[in-house]
């Protein structure tokens, strides 16, 4: 999920995903943010590429611009 939130998806895009809630997605993170002691989202994101949890694509585009993610 961590993952997910580092795309840049919004907790609706990963609930549709992962064919769970909003509510759900939004408690995971929560959980995920307290127990990494990251202030906010932004955090969040930090910590899952420091750790390894997210990578930036091979050809360096968000993954909104490959088509794949969500539209602007």
């Amino acid at each position: 999920m961590v993952a997910l939130v580092a795309t840049g998806l919004s907790n609706q895009e990963i609930a549709e995903r992962m064919v769970v809630s909003p509510f759900t997605v939004r408690a995971h993170v929560q959980r995920a943010m307290t127990k990494l002691h990251a202030r906010d989202r932004a955090q969040l994101v930090v910590i899952a590429f420091q750790a390894g949890l997210a990578q930036v694509p091979a050809d360096g585009r968000p993954e909104d611009s490959r088509g794949g993610g969500r539209s602007t």
